[in-house]
């Protein structure tokens, strides 16, 4: 017999099994060694109070063993000689675009413009050593995308278009570990995360597809307003899913020039934001004791409007490190990731303001020698602050940074905090630098936050210049219902490259939703 039961338990009853089985056999009437088992389904932590509780949902199974699987499995054929598919971009659009084209039928051929993601550890380690960026391997580029190597947050808003529990379970079924099926803010961890990406290639190439690195696609190629395949190292022919992320600038400036529909979108910018995690710890679990020994590194979530535009926490990493995400020369980008431990000493979060394309985006005095076109000013204002802040940064990736209250107050900090940002910090007055539609609204933003959580505006934190790529900056038009181009039959812009998606699931999703697309295409 197996039962379903919502329960609420403090911390260490949830983290032992024992504990579990005796509170459940007490709350049910049952007889503790009838309890062959018991499964978490779902698990969210409620910190509001001093008394910290656990939510959990759990299947119990009485006088028999767990006989249904953790996961749910896919099946994917051998798909050898079938019609083929061009999906551009190994990010999470791209391989669960290649995976459901699998499932369909379809062989899909993927392009990649970086390298496989273990030797792109090898160039990402190479920023912090040598101070330079590889502009086709990087923290944004190579198999796995950005998401690689940004702790693999799995958490989304996004369940109206789509399945996102799909999502969860092909992970599951490529490695990941089956509690991002049950937990609230679910992640597998940078250092999981590889050896899941690694599993979904082979699996792509077992059936019968192929995957292409170090292969960056340049043209389209179009009969009329038809698609017929794409040029990178040599001619791919087929439809294409264009799955190539939100910082293949390259990939926007060539669609302008060919007049392909696409349109300047609002972003986020800012900082990121360094606390000692186990600040973050005492402040969310309302405890000097922090998270003690059951529960795991505090998260937050802040928002608030400063003059219309909101001010908001993104991408929360706590225990975790910020990295350097640029994908070119002369850019200072920062990033945040974390290992499955959640274990660092620091928590850090991107702290950021919405900016819109009919803001007034000038911030250098350069700008208008050369006209840029409309769909292209928000992405030319993010490449503009980047190369500011590299200016800052004495022109290598030693990020230019700020204390918090000192930002607030408007003063130079004298000395920084110890970071985990590891090419190194430079103390930069950021409210002076930095546009002041941002940096005045951070400040007011960080102000609210502040007084809404005590502790959290402190000297202790520090902030890290510049958070610029929240989202991509440009949108490429796409048809609601077909999900192709507007204009160009054969043609799907798919994830958060094109502007339709904000996250590993929720580009996951748009990936297989572009490939069930594609396979309608294909078979009219």
């Amino acid at each position: 017999m197996t039962n379903e039961y919502q329960i609420r338990v403090v911390p260490e009853v949830a983290a032992q099994e024992d504990r579990l089985k005796a509170y459940l056999a007490e709350e049910q009437g049952f007889d503790v060694r009838t309890i062959y088992g018991v499964r978490i389904l779902k698990r969210s932590i409620d910190a509001r109070q001093r008394q910290i509780y656990v939510n959990l949902k759990v299947r119990v199974y009485i006088n028999e063993q767990p006989h249904d699987d953790e996961y749910q499995h896919t099946d994917y054929p051998n798909v050898e000689g079938r019609p083929q598919v061009i999906v551009v971009g190994a990010g999470p659009g791209g391989l669960f675009a290649a995976l459901r084209l699998i499932e369909l039928g379809l062989r899909p051929i993927v392009l990649e413009r970086g390298k496989d993601v273990h030797e792109r550890k090898k160039d990402l380690a190479n920023i912090t050593k040598t101070q330079k960026v590889d502009p086709e391997s990087n923290y944004c580029f190579g198999e796995g995308g950005a998401g690689a190597y940004s702790d693999g947050k799995l958490y989304t808003r996004s369940k109206k278009r789509g399945n996102t529990d799909k999502i969860l379970n092909v992970f599951c079924q490529h490695g990941a570990s089956t509690a991002i099926l049950s937990d609230a803010h679910p992640h597998i961890g940078t250092d999981r995360l590889p050896k899941v990406i690694e599993a979904m290639r082979n699996t792509i190439i077992n059936c019968g597809g192929e995957v292409h690195f170090q292969t960056r696609m340049t043209r389209l190629i179009l009969e009329g307003n038809t698609l017929v395949g794409c040029i990178a190292d040599k001619e791919y022919r087929g439809p294409v899913i264009l799955a190539t992320g939100h910082s293949a600038r390259d990939v926007y400036r060539y669609l302008a020039e060919a007049k392909i529909e696409i349109e300047a979108k609002g972003i986020a910018v800012g900082v990121r934001l360094e606390h000692p995690s186990q600040l973050i710890d005492q402040i969310q679990y309302h405890s000097k004791q922090g998270r003690g020994r059951y529960l795991p590194a505090a998260e937050y979530s802040m928002v608030t409007q400063v003059e219309g535009r909101g001010v908001y926490s993104f991408c929360m990493c706590p225990g975790g490190f910020v990295i350097p995400a640029a994908t070119d020369k002369e850019q200072i980008v920062v990033n945040g990731m974390s290992p499955a431990s959640r274990g660092t000493a620091w928590s850090n979060s991107g702290m950021v303001v919405e900016i819109q394309p009919f803001d007034d985006l000038t911030i250098s005095q350069f700008d208008d020698l050369e006209p840029i076109p409309d769909s292209l000013k928000v992405m030319h204002f993010q490449e503009e602050l980047e190369r500011m802040c590299w200016q800052q940064g004495n022109m290598r990736q030693t990020a230019p940074a700020q204390r918090m209250s000192d930002f607030v107050n408007g003063k130079l900090s004298y000395d920084l905090p110890k970071s985990s940002y590891a090419p190194g910090l430079i103390s930069s007055p950021l409210h002076f630098w930095l546009p002041k539609m941002v940096s005045h609204r951070l400040q007011e933003g960080f102000r609210t936050f502040g007084r809404n959580a005590h502790g959290f505006l402190t000297n202790e934190a520090v902030l890290i210049a510049v958070e610029t790529r929240t989202s991509s900056p440009v949108r490429i038009v796409r048809d609601r219902e077909t999900l192709q181009h507007v204009r160009i039959q054969g043609l799907f812009p798919c994830g958060e490259g094109a502007g339709y998606a904000g996250g590993i699931v929720s580009a996951g999703v748009d990936g297989e939703r572009c490939a069930e697309m594609c396979a309608a295409y294909l078979q009219k």
